[in-house]
């Protein structure tokens, strides 16, 4: 099939360029504005209790208002804050309020905190509905502009933190970042491929193919969203430019090492293009394929950030696939042998390279390589023991002298941490009634009595009586350990068993939708990982028709993950003194690390099993395989953990997280798993590998790959031209 494919393509090159183009030209003018959301609770299925209480309060308290914003005042010499200060303060909030700034509904000052050393103003704005209104923190930016000439003839000083101020802030850093991750990326790819192949046509390849393909991608995944009305995290955008540039380049690095080879074994252009595509095109639709299932298993999770985020990708791989098997293909067999000028290593394959050296001491010693490389990963997977889960992206992201996060920390020198974001608790009546008198009282009595919690503000009650709304401020920052520990163990059991007889309560507001989204990311783990990795394994299966390989290629992988958290972890907890890593992240980097370094593994393996069924014994096919597949794969895991550690060029630590855990994965995946510990297992195994398809014998004449005609000269190693 994929040589047919090949010989159709190098046929008729200008036709696919042609089809690509008008397809690309279609699809980015008729598709929508590719839209994201960083709105936690709007990822969180309706049977959650912080849903079903925010339903609550849009139901009975629609005009509640919502703190978007805190204004926190302190003295200019660190004093305490006087009478004429809050009335500074008073004036200030006044004419603020009087500006009449779109979203803000008022601006009330507050009281002086105990210790009288900072006074705070809240900003109330509407509930955020739409991610893609950027109306608050244009109001923040507004409020900031106006703050400072209303405080240069008072011995006051003020910023503006709560969760607008930290969203524009973000805001600004994340579009830092992704010009950044885009520079980046194109930069390492191209300094890279010139080094590899010392041609500039081939180091801008990727840019100029991959440049095409990637607005189609949005434009697809976008056209997606709005017709399955799904979601996208805010973050989707930069993990799209690092996996088309990183996966797309993977798959042209492999076609173009295969098509190198082919020429140095005597093919003539075009009959080198075809024969890469055949040999090569197995391998990286198996790839893809289990990169695709993998991404696609994301429609299992819980938690629609990554419900989205999975066909987003499937379909950027997808994409990416097709233009490996079709554009690509076409592009260099119209620019032959061209496409490596002005180098003339193409011609001539080196002589006693690293990768030669390798592959013989695999063939010689596959037992002390098993082990050694066992061993390294088992010892990284350790670390992950430590593993804690963060979920303050925001402020543990941003950068320390950003405004919103200086005056948190300025605010909490005055008032409990939580005071920016308060939970909300809710009792309501069960029956037609309203609640009974004293009721709301005593309640707010057994809330204020829970360990973690900083004060409560008398009950608000709906106008029908059914229902009563508290305000309830942590002693801790909302996103920190200790918040979610008083919310989860503390304040729910207490909500729910201190509702009077006929009444039942529910506890919502930011952190209880963190402690939501933890028991959501528990629950993904126990089904998407089993999920994505059998549905892995029966792709290896299929392509090696063998029930044995799958199982120990699986286990390479998951030692693989293993080291990958456990570096991860050890990095940034413990020397870095993170609170911990991205709560999400072992889900993506499961995914990522177990997907795409099954690529890797998938090239390797197909290329044991193709020196095996030329007559090689297993110790000579695995050092073979590595002589010759160990620069495809060394080059390629190097450019795309190049390309995902761009992201950590973002400043921000939540991208940096990710940009470390995916480059490292790959680089174990590619170094470590596919090309020592995957060989030399392999030779160990040797013929019981490939049971019961036995796959690695050599096919009888007129069985062959290519059909009933029997192979080609260059599956033939008699009729092969001796490799230089």
């Amino acid at each position: 099939m994929f040589a047919g494919l090949g010989r159709f393509v190098v046929r008729r090159p200008w036709w696919i360029i042609v089809a690509w183009v008008i397809a690309a030209g279609a699809v980015i003018s008729l598709a929508p504005k590719l839209t994201s959301s960083s709105d936690e609770a709007s990822f969180l299925p309706g049977h959650y209790e912080s849903i079903r209480a925010s339903d609550l309060q849009e139901r009975d308290f629609p005009q509640q208002r919502n703190i978007g914003a805190i204004i926190v005042f302190q003295r200019s010499d660190g004093e305490k804050i006087t009478a004429a200060d809050s009335a500074d303060v008073t004036r200030v909030s006044k004419d603020l309020a009087g500006r009449d700034i779109e979203d803000v509904q008022a601006v009330e000052p507050g009281q002086v905190s105990p210790n009288k050393l900072v006074q705070t103003a809240v900003v109330a704005m509407p509930k955020v509905t739409d991610p893609e209104d950027t109306t608050q923190q244009d109001a923040v930016e507004q409020l900031r502009e106006d703050l400072e000439p209303q405080l240069k003839d008072t011995d006051l000083k003020a910023g503006i933190t709560g969760s607008a101020a930290q969203a524009l802030d973000e805001s600004d850093a994340s579009e830092r970042a992704g010009i950044l991750v885009g520079v980046g990326t194109i930069v390492i790819i191209v300094v890279l491929l010139f080094v590899i192949f010392r041609s500039p046509i081939i180091a801008l390849l990727p840019v100029v193919l991959i440049g095409l393909i990637s607005p189609m991608a949005t434009g697809l995944i976008a056209s997606a969203n709005k017709a399955f009305d799904m979601k996208a995290d805010s973050s989707i955008q930069e993990l799209l430019t690092v996996v088309l540039f990183g996966v797309g380049t993977d798959y042209i690095l492999f076609l173009l090492f295969r098509y190198r080879e082919a020429l140095r074994a005597g093919e003539d252009a075009k009959g080198a293009m075809v024969h890469a595509v055949e040999r090569v095109g197995e391998a990286i639709t198996s790839a893809a394929g289990a990169v695709i299932v993998a991404f696609a298993a994301l429609t299992l999770s819980s938690l629609g950030m990554l419900r989205s985020m999975g066909p987003a990708l499937a379909i950027a791989v997808f994409l990416t696939l097709l233009a490996g098997l079709t554009l690509v293909p076409a592009v260099v067999s119209l620019l032959g042998t061209k496409v490596f000028w002005p180098s003339k290593s193409w011609q001539r394959e080196p002589q006693g390279t690293g990768f030669a050296k390798l592959g013989a001491s695999i063939a010689r010693k596959p037992a002390v390589w098993t082990v050694v490389s066992a061993l390294f990963m088992g010892a990284l997977a350790l670390g992950a023991l430590g593993y804690k889960a963060n979920f303050d992206l925001a402020g543990s992201s941003l950068p320390k002298d950003k405004e919103s996060i200086v005056w948190q920390e300025n605010l909490e020198k005055g008032f409990p941490a939580g005071s920016t974001d308060p939970t909300f608790v809710y009792l309501t009546s069960t029956g037609e009634g309203p609640l009974a008198a004293g009721q709301p009282a005593a309640f707010r009595e057994r809330l204020q009595s829970v360990e973690g919690v900083g004060e409560v503000a008398p009950p608000r009650v709906s106008k029908d009586g059914t229902t009563a709304s508290y305000s309830v401020v942590l002693a801790d920052p909302p996103a920190s350990d200790k918040a979610l520990a008083t919310v989860e163990d503390r304040l729910r059991p207490a909500a729910h068993t201190g509702a009077p007889t006929g009444t039942e309560s529910y506890v919502g507001g930011t952190t209880a939708v963190y402690v939501d989204i933890n028991k959501a990311v528990d629950r993904d783990y126990s089904v998407v990982f089993p999920v994505a990795a059998l549905a892995i394994m029966v792709i290896l299966g299929l392509l090696l028709r063998s029930l044995v390989a799958p199982w120990y290629l699986m286990l390479s992988v998951a030692l693989g993950f293993g080291a990958t958290l456990g570096a991860t972890s050890i990095l940034f907890q413990r020397i870095g003194s993170q609170p911990g890593l991205m709560f999400m992240l072992p889900v993506i980097m499961y995914l990522f690390v177990v997907a795409l370094g099954t690529d890797y593994n998938i090239l390797m393996v197909s290329r044991l099993r193709e020196e095996a069924r030329e007559g090689r014994n297993p110790h000579d096919a695995a050092g073979t395989a590595v002589r010759h597949s160990g620069p495809t794969i060394g080059s390629a895991g190097v450019i795309l953990a190049g390309t995902f550690a761009t992201l950590m060029l973002a400043g921000n630590s939540t991208l940096s997280q990710m940009g470390f855990s995916l480059s490292f994965g790959i680089v174990i995946a590619a170094f470590v798993m596919a090309m020592l510990f995957t060989p030399a297992l392999t030779a160990l195994i040797g013929h019981a590998a490939w049971w019961p398809g036995h796959g690695d014998e050599k096919p009888r004449r007129g069985t062959g790959p290519t059909g009933p005609a029997g192979p080609t000269p260059a599956d033939d190693p008699a009729a092969r031209p001796p490799r230089p």
